[in-house]
């Protein structure tokens, strides 16, 4: 972001009144740089979830153990080629979220008629937003990651019940209800990320609104558009290392069951595989739900 903000004041570019703006001309080209490789960015996440669905498909039609074993391999990779992507992503994200920032205060500017180009974190106020905004990152991430627990709870009593009901199932002899599966699936995560889409949008307006009024009664007329602007700085910086660790930490969980399945540390049926397993519970959530 620095670099492509110097890189751009050099440039010379200046607005209608001679002040310099070519910082931000330079973070929007580094930005469609970024944005410019989206095809081949695609291509590599995509090559997680194939991988990752050939190993299902291996397992449910009964092929050898080294058809398996070739899956298990690509899915590690798949899995890391996700990590890398999704990185890249994020720093896509990081370039605009700083221009979609500037244009924030831009806005600001021209609809009160005053100039607003600095945020002052040490005012108490604005350091309070930063911190709710900080602590929206994590809320969200924890009613994100809930609520890819309560839909696979709902699945796996789903699966139960056709077991029950239909034991030849485990002998190939019947087949299971594929289709209400996939729409319980569908149902419970529309109805489980409700909450955590209106906490991602009502937020801000709530935060904007209450400190509004708070500097209305204190003086401080421009109290709102700061504390919002602290607000989603700190929510920015906050996301940002909290979706690299969700990626990485959930990218690593899953390898690491692979890893032990091969036979290393115990292999299947260990005390070290079944730790694994739990760690790759959680990082399912934590790489493709909340990171």
């Amino acid at each position: 972001i620095v670099l492509a903000y110097w890189c751009g004041r050099m440039s010379g570019l200046t607005d209608r009144n001679g002040e310099p703006c070519g910082g931000l001309f330079g973070t929007a080209v580094a930005t469609m740089g970024m944005l410019s490789t989206a095809a081949y960015v695609l291509a590599m996440d995509i090559f997680g979830p194939i991988a990752d669905n050939a190993g299902g498909i291996v397992e449910m039609s009964s092929q050898p153990a080294q058809v398996r074993d070739i899956t298990d391999q690509l899915d590690s990779v798949g899995n890391t080629t996700k990590a890398t992507t999704k990185g890249f992503a994020i720093g896509s994200a990081a370039l605009a979220s700083f221009l979609l920032f500037s244009a924030y205060m831009d806005e600001v500017s021209a609809f009160t008629g005053k100039p607003f180009v600095t945020v002052d974190i040490a005012v108490p106020e604005v350091f309070v937003g930063g911190l709710l905004g900080s602590m929206l990152v994590y809320l969200f991430s924890a009613w994100a990651c809930k609520a890819v627990g309560k839909s696979a709870q709902e699945v796996v009593e789903e699966v139960r019940r056709q077991f029950l009901e239909r034991p030849g199932i485990m002998t190939y002899q019947e087949k299971p209800d594929y289709e209400r599966c996939v729409s319980m699936v569908a149902t419970s995560a529309l109805r489980e990320m409700t909450a955590p889409g209106l906490l991602a949008v009502s937020m801000p307006v709530l935060v904007g609104v209450l400190f509004r009024q708070i500097g209305l009664a204190t003086g401080q007329e421009m109290l709102g558009p700061k504390v919002v602007a602290g607000f989603l700085m700190f929510a920015t910086v906050a996301g940002i290392l909290m979706a690299l660790f969700l990626n990485t930490a959930g990218g690593a969980w899953d390898n690491a069951k692979k890893y032990v399945e091969t036979g290393a540390l115990g292999g299947k049926g260990s005390d070290t595989h079944k730790a694994a397993v739990t760690g790759d519970t959680v990082g399912d959530p934590f790489k493709d739900t909340a990171g």
